[in-house]
């Protein structure tokens, strides 16, 4: 007996079904762009200063030294929100493939299908999270300094 496949309706049903995770990697996509942004413009600040460390003096070479710390810590925690981010995205089209795996073998893969989901959304929410803390972290350096101020 030839096994059946599964019918266009079938077919049509996974790829509706499919259509939420897309849509979330779509949104992923965009978080991508954003961090990947700031870790370009917080690698550029980073050089620029770089260049300025090594002939400040005083409470200059101080105020480079507090924000090329900075700028180190917020590298850091951009990369692991970049790192969430595109483990989410993985996930999520880990989803997408099991959905069709599962409608194509008649496997019955629910239970895994909805961990991944739900694997996928943690790293999502850990590295927006993190993104959050990387602005919070960002502001320290925009503040004018209070001697400036006088």
């Amino acid at each position: 007996m030839l096994p059946t496949l599964p019918g266009v309706a079938t077919i049509a049903q996974t790829i509706a079904l499919s259509l939420s995770p897309v849509f979330m990697l779509a949104g992923i996509g965009a978080l991508l762009n954003v961090l990947a942004g700031r870790l370009s413009r917080v690698v550029d600040r980073t050089r620029a200063l770089e260049q300025l460390h090594p002939r400040s003096t005083g409470p200059e070479h101080d105020r480079h030294v507090w924000e090329l710390r900075l700028l180190d810590r917020r590298i850091s925690i951009i990369n692991a929100a970049l790192f969430l981010a595109v483990s989410s995205a993985v996930m999520t089209c880990l989803v997408v493939v099991l959905l069709f795996i599962a409608t194509l073998t008649k496997l019955h893969l629910g239970t895994l299908v909805a961990l991944s989901f739900i694997l996928a959304m943690l790293l999502l929410i850990l590295s927006l999270c993190a993104f959050m803390v990387e602005v919070r972290l960002s502001l320290r350096a925009v503040h004018v300094r209070k001697e400036l101020l006088r």
